[in-house]
Order: C-alpha cells, then sequence, then structure tokens
C-alpha cells in the first residue's frame, strides 16, 4: 500500500466483544477507523476517534440501513491493488483511501432462528447482505487486506501488527476463515429456507432437498477409539445448553472419545427419569440403572446392578450430586471415569475430588438434563458414501395407548417396574432385552444377534434376583422362546411393542406361565 495513504480498518460488527480493547490497541498503531451506524456508535462510547462511512462516502445510509456499505468506494477501498496502474488511477480519481483491515462479523442469524417461535420476517432481516460482501472482497484481496472475523483473531492480529505489516501467510490464513465463515452463514441460511418451504406432495418438510452440516472443530482429541485413530470433536455453533457439547468440565483428565459417547449415553437416559435416577453406563448401553426416593439410594441401586461392569464406568444423576451420593462414590474398590450431572454441592465435590483414589483422573461434567423439546432433533448417521437422517426417538410414550394383551393384569408393582423398564430399554443398543424389579436394573442383554441371546444374557446378569422381575423387549418376541426363559427365570410380567405374526403364540405362552404381558404398540430398535 502506498505510504500516501493513512492506514484505514473498516469496522462494522454485530458481536462488540472485545472490540474495543481492539480497536484502542489499533488506534496506537496509528490506525483511522471508518464505521456504521450501531459499531461507530459504540466506539464513540469508548472514546475512539471515528469517520462515519456516510461521511467518506458522501451518500447515506438508507433504507433503515438496509443499503450503507454497497458503495464503490467501499469497495474500491477493499478490492483496490494500490501496486497495478489501473487500479492506482481509480483510487486516485475517486479519492478513495485503502483499507488495510477489514474488521466484519455478520448479523446473528443463527441466533435469531434457535429462538422459539421465530417468525419468517424476522429471520430475513437477520439475513446479512453487506457483512458477507464485504469479507468476501476482502478475503479475495487478502494479498493487500487482512480480513478479521473472529474476536478469537483480535490479539493474534494485533500482536502481529505490533511487530509490522500482516504477513501474506498471516492473511492468507485469516483470508481461509473468512471464507469458512460466510460458507457456513450461507449455509445456515440456505436450511432455514428450505425448512420453511411447503412440502412438495408425498415429501416431508422436515429433509431438505439438500442438507449442510455447521459444525466447529473445539477439541483434538488424543486418539479415536483405539490409539491407532486420530479423532477430533466437531459441535454445531448453537449447541443445546443440555447436550454433551456444552457441558462444563469441572474436573478430571482430557476427555477421549469414547468417553464423549458414553456421556451423551449416559445424559440421555438420565434425563427420561421423572424421580431421582442413577445411571452406571459402558460402551453406550446401561450396565446399571435404577430410580428412587433419594439420589443416593438410586446410586446403590444402579451400582448393584452389575458391580462388575460398572468398575470403570461412566455415571449420571438427573439431580445435583449431593454429599451423601458422593460418600457413597467414593467407597473403596470403586473407579468412576467421569460422571454427569446438572452440578455437584460443594461437600460432594471436594470429596469427589480429594477422598478416591481417582479423585484427579475422574471426569466431572456438570450439564442440566434434556428436555423432549431440546432433543427433538436429527439424528445423522455416517455410512459409506452418505448420511442417514432421522428423527430422534426421543418421545415418552404414552402408557394410556398400552393394552394389556394377557388374561392376568400386571400388579400395580409390576405396573411402576414396566414403566421403568420401557424406557431403559430403549436406551438399550438392539436387540435389546433387560429385567428389572423395584424400579433397578438387573441384567441387560444388548446388541445380540438373536434376541433369545439377549433374553439369556439378560437372565444371567440377573441371577436369582430374576424371582419375580419383569422383562422389557425393545421390539416383537418373534417365537414363544423367549418367553419360556423368561418363565424359567422366574419372570411374572412383560413389556414390548407386539406386531409378531405368532403374536398369539407368544401370548398363550405367557398365559400358560401366568405373566401378565402389554403390548405398547412402539418399537424402539437403537442400532
Amino acid at each position: 500500500m502506498s505510504n500516501s495513504h493513512p492506514r484505514r480498518a473498516l469496522v462494522s460488527v454485530s458481536d462488540k466483544s472485545g472490540l474495543d480493547v481492539f480497536v484502542k490497541g489499533l488506534a496506537e498503531l496509528g490506525f483511522e477507523f471508518i464505521s456504521t451506524g450501531g459499531t461507530r456508535r459504540y466506539l464513540e462510547e469508548q472514546g475512539v476517534n471515528v469517520i462515519d462511512i456516510s461521511e467518506y462516502t458522501g451518500f447515506p445510509e438508507i433504507m433503515d440501513g438496509r443499503v450503507k456499505t454497497l458503495h464503490p468506494k467501499v469497495h474500491g477501498a477493499i478490492l483496490g491493488r494500490p501496486d497495478l496502474p489501473g487500479d492506482a488511477a481509480a483510487i486516485e480519481e475517486f479519492e478513495i483511501v485503502p483499507f488495510e483491515l477489514v474488521v466484519c462479523n455478520l448479523y446473528p442469524f443463527e441466533a435469531t432462528i434457535a429462538k422459539p417461535d421465530v417468525t419468517l420476517a424476522e429471520a430475513i432481516e437477520q439475513i446479512d447482505i453487506g457483512g458477507p460482501s464485504m469479507v468476501r472482497s476482502a478475503a479475495k484481496n487478502h494479498a493487500y487486506v487482512g480480513i478479521v472475523t473472529s474476536e478469537g483473531q483480535y490479539s493474534r492480529v494485533l500482536e502481529a501488527l505490533q511487530a509490522g505489516p500482516l504477513t501474506p501467510e498471516f492473511r492468507l490464513e485469516l483470508s481461509a476463515a473468512a471464507f469458512e465463515m460466510t460458507a457456513c452463514y450461507d449455509r445456515a441460511v440456505s436450511n432455514y429456507m428450505s425448512s420453511v418451504l411447503p412440502a412438495q406432495e408425498g415429501a416431508d418438510s422436515r429433509f431438505a432437498e439438500q442438507m449442510s452440516i455447521n459444525l466447529v472443530r473445539r477439541d483434538q482429541l488424543r486418539y479415536g477409539e483405539n490409539p491407532h485413530q486420530s479423532a477430533a470433536f466437531y459441535v454445531e455453533k448453537h449447541p443445546p445448553a443440555a447436550s454433551v457439547a456444552n457441558a462444563e468440565q469441572l474436573n478430571g483428565k482430557e476427555l477421549s472419545y469414547n468417553n464423549f459417547l458414553d456421556l451423551d449415553a449416559a445424559l440421555q437416559i438420565a434425563s427420561d427419569f421423572d424421580a431421582p435416577a442413577a445411571v452406571v453406563i459402558k460402551h453406550t448401553n446401561p450396565c446399571g440403572c435404577a430410580t428412587a426416593d433419594s439420589l443416593a439410594e438410586a446410586f446403590e441401586k444402579a451400582y448393584a446392578g452389575d458391580p462388575v461392569s460398572a468398575f470403570g464406568s461412566i455415571m449420571s444423576f438427573n439431580r445435583p450430586v449431593d454429599r451423601e451420593t458422593a460418600e457413597k462414590l467414593c467407597e473403596p474398590n470403586r473407579f468412576i471415569e467421569a460422571i454427569i450431572a446438572p452440578d455437584y454441592e460443594p461437600e460432594a465435590f471436594e470429596l469427589l475430588t480429594t477422598k478416591p483414589k481417582w479423585k484427579k483422573n475422574v471426569r466431572l461434567m456438570k450439564c442440566p438434563m434434556m428436555t423432549p423439546s431440546e432433543v427433538a432433533s436429527l439424528d445423522y448417521r455416517r455410512v459409506s458414501g452418505g448420511l442417514l437422517v432421522q428423527e430422534r426417538d426421543e418421545l415418552r410414550d404414552d402408557s394410556t395407548d398400552w393394552k394389556v394383551v394377557t388374561k392376568r393384569e400386571p400388579t400395580s408393582e409390576e405396573l411402576h417396574d414396566l414403566s421403568f423398564g420401557w424406557i431403559v430399554c430403549r436406551h438399550v443398543k438392539s436387540n435389546a432385552i433387560i429385567l428389572a424389579k423395584d424400579e433397578m436394573l438387573l441384567g441387560a442383554g444388548a446388541g445380540q444377534m438373536s434376541r433369545l441371546d439377549s433374553s439369556y444374557i439378560a437372565a444371567y446378569k440377573a441371577g436369582d434376583r430374576s424371582k419375580g422381575a419383569i422383562v422389557a423387549s425393545d421390539a416383537f418376541f418373534p417365537f414363544r422362546d423367549g418367553i419360556d426363559e423368561a418363565a424359567k427365570a422366574g419372570v411374572t410380567a412383560i413389556i414390548q411393542p407386539g406386531g409378531s405374526v405368532r403374536d398369539e403364540e407368544v401370548i398363550e405362552a405367557c398365559n400358560e406361565h401366568q405373566i401378565a404381558m402389554i403390548f405398547t404398540g412402539r418399537r424402539h430398535f437403537k442400532h
């Protein structure tokens, strides 16, 4: 840039976080500033001298600020190449002062559409036009202009400028970040506009013709599922408050790839219960789960469900962890990898981080429980060459739709356990069979190739405790053999979706064994 021009920065931002410190640092380096309405007023309040963009262009902002930066003197100052004769002549003729820096972020479109009941008109007003145009212009002309698009870049840019002009390599890095920002922004607008279109005949409006996903890398993980696999954690730009992506880590080692998977599974199942609940997760499946009048009692019951598998597990609670629960967690010969809960009482936190042998390592995560509105989103599963997209299986079943299909009705105690078991069952990998009693998971058969295999495993885990227990099955029993095995274990009631061509055979088997059975009419496969 020619030395005859002052060092000038164009500043136009929606998110003003950290801007005052950054701009004051630039002012100390001799920069002067051109800015637009809201940003100009903010900088003036901070004591920064600013040239209004209308004063520079000689043209006022019009249409309630919709048109303010779309002007040749603005984009000429961004796109101009002062060392090219033709550009230099235009700069001289039209009294353009080239920008050394463009500092710009965009209207909060994604935050706007995340609000409940946002209208189309409100969303459209948050579609930025001038901002992306300036960002793309500066990113294109990165050989001459530095484009700054986020608060996270401010300190690095200021430090680099204090040492001299930005290097070509740094300007290229800033350019790449700018194009990624505008690409993500455009994807968000495109996804939203597609979502509000009327559905074509035979099509579901929730699934647009084209889909893009905006994710930001938050963590480079030590490795993936196994040490030889590289891995990273990408998060949504605005993740729900009740999510692993937004959970706050209060203690412990760095989270691993497998920890994130297990914590997500733990959070989802604990969120499904209204009564105080404790969940023990191993390899995304519950090996222990219970509800009770107190959290400490729920933990004791959950841990006792399968104490061998519970060693090195992930725990979740749907209430703040209190001192009594923490004391039980810290008992000898218990090793917990991570805990996720809405909060930790001060005495409980102190115990968990000072008393057990694993005190420095246990990962304590603070996260509110999910609500149906927060999990009612789309679920994505990667397959070779594509992506499977579905609604999440988050809806709690309405028990008024359940149907008792056997001669014997379940007792009130059995009905409580059947309701508990049905919640747990939908969080277990298919084929899923669980045994439960007194609102406590006794044994789970998960991910087996046949429902009979899952029944064997669940009964084995439960052992003698299966007398008087209930069985929950995520899908129908295709044959009566599963019922016969349940009867041998002492099961007295079963809950399942029904829908098999052999339902009558299965019902007859239950009647022979005096087992009460409910059909829910809804399957809960979890592959």
